[in-house]
């Protein structure tokens, strides 16, 4: 990224534990690590991917940014608000700037409200727009998102998964946003809808400028919609670059396992490529192991590896990593 370029979000030394307790009197007796110590940040205009595999902490991270979840510690700047402090009227008004797009479009829309009472609900709760306004912002809104503003009087149940998320949209939309988290959007819908939907966020970016966070764990999606990508793994981001350094030179083991499991459409290629296979569970966030979290499924790992975490550095500019086998001063340095 080039210096002029305005960082909109910063995310640094991000946590969210969540406590186990056990016996009558509920006594704390761990946490659950879900997020653990994540840093970056996002540029205006940009769509940065966050990618892992299930559990590693990629939608808990979007929603302690929202202040769905409270942040253990660690800070959440937002155009240089610290959302992880302010309170009040200030977080309502700062959190109208800050919209995120659900996983489950079954689930995330009231079953009992039908579509113009949805989408206008945050127009309502933040009394943007005169109540005899709403409808016809409603149909805006919905036009936006390729629905028929006609429909807006029937309920969720009466659409496809495809129009949901669409609706879903819509809402995240009305109070116009700068920066739209994306948990998962596509990941419930046919895969010809997941097309259609990825372009209409492309149109949607480029017509009112918005700034993305693309959770998915879809590679090749991420690759096309992404400007730069995060790998996450059991709570840390192992390597973040932009889209063309990680999908051509990947650094960490993890992330190189990642990309060679994506299918390749040519038979010839699929089949003379080398697989890196990761064997093994995902080790529990409640008890991650000593050193770093790779250790127990890296192929490649060394004493150093279950001794010392590793630092999260820029080994490249622009490019981040944390592992003991691509930093600078390792006992294994140079290692590709």
């Amino acid at each position: 990224m080039t210096s002029n370029e305005e960082v909109i979000l910063k995310v640094e030394h991000l946590k969210k534990y969540f406590p186990i307790r056990r016996g009558v009197f509920r006594r704390h007796v761990g946490d659950v690590k879900a997020v653990d110590d994540v840093n970056f940040e996002v540029y205006r205009g940009e769509t940065l991917g966050l990618v892992g595999e299930s559990g590693c902490g990629k939608t808990t991270t979007g929603r302690t940014i929202i202040r769905i979840y409270n942040a253990t510690a660690g800070e959440v700047i937002f155009k240089d608000k610290d959302m992880t402090k302010i309170k009040g009227r200030e977080l309502r008004q700062t959190r109208r700037k800050v919209q995120m797009i659900f996983q489950d479009p079954y689930a995330s829309l009231n079953p009992r409200m039908n579509v113009e009472r949805i989408v206008s609900e945050p127009l309502e709760i933040y009394n943007t727009v005169p109540r005899k306004e709403r409808k016809e912002r409603v149909g805006e809104l919905l036009n936006m998102v390729g629905l028929n503003p006609a429909l807006m009087s029937r309920y969720p149940h009466e659409f496809s998964g495809g129009q949901r998320q669409r609706i879903g949209l819509a809402r995240s939309l009305a109070l116009n946003p700068e920066l739209v988290i994306c948990d998962e959007p596509i990941s419930a819908l046919d895969v010809s809808i997941q097309a259609q939907v990825v372009n209409l966020l492309e149109a949607l970016q480029e017509e009112l400028g918005l700034t993305y966070i693309f959770i998915a764990h879809d590679l090749s999606m991420v690759r096309h919609i992404s400007k730069r990508v995060a790998v996450m793994y059991l709570g840390k981001i192992v390597e973040l670059t932009d889209r063309k350094s990680l999908y051509e030179n990947p650094l960490h083991p993890y992330t190189k396992a990642l990309l060679s499991a994506i299918p390749v459409p040519d038979p010839v290629v699929e089949e003379n490529r080398q697989r890196i296979l990761i064997e093994g569970d995902l080790p529990s966030p409640a008890n991650p192991p000593v050193g770093c979290n790779f250790n127990t499924r890296c192929p490649l790992a060394v004493e150093q590896c279950y001794q010392e975490e590793p630092a999260y550095i820029e080994v490249e500019p622009g490019h981040y990593c944390a592992c003991h086998l691509v930093q600078p001063g390792s006992a294994v340095e140079g290692w590709t």
